[in-house]
């Protein structure tokens, strides 16, 4: 029971440091195999460019990009359905008044 009060309150304690820790992960991925010191300086140099260019964290960009797309998805489904509700009442009035 300690351990898992312990595991909580580390994780509620460290969970702001996710942002910063993001910024060292290629080069700990450069510390711990070698074989990735092209693809590590290529992750962190595309996220400095991306932050640079948008002013957002690349998660945030991307985070962003997929709520736009969604509230699109939306739009276009009540668009949908309103010409769909249209439809079916253009035809109960035409049969009504036939």
């Amino acid at each position: 029971m300690k351990k898992t009060i312990y595991l909580l309150i580390s994780l509620i304690v460290l969970s702001g440091c996710a942002q910063s820790t993001a910024m060292l992960a290629p080069v700990i991925a450069v510390g711990t195999s070698g074989g990735n010191v092209y693809q590590s300086g290529l992750s962190y140099g595309m996220n400095k460019i991306i932050e640079k260019e948008t002013g957002k964290s690349t998660v945030k960009h991307v985070s962003d990009y997929v709520e736009q797309q969604n509230n699109q998805k939306k739009r276009n489904k009540i668009i949908s359905d309103l010409v769909e509700e249209h439809i079916k009442t253009t035809r109960l009035q035409l049969t009504l008044n036939n």
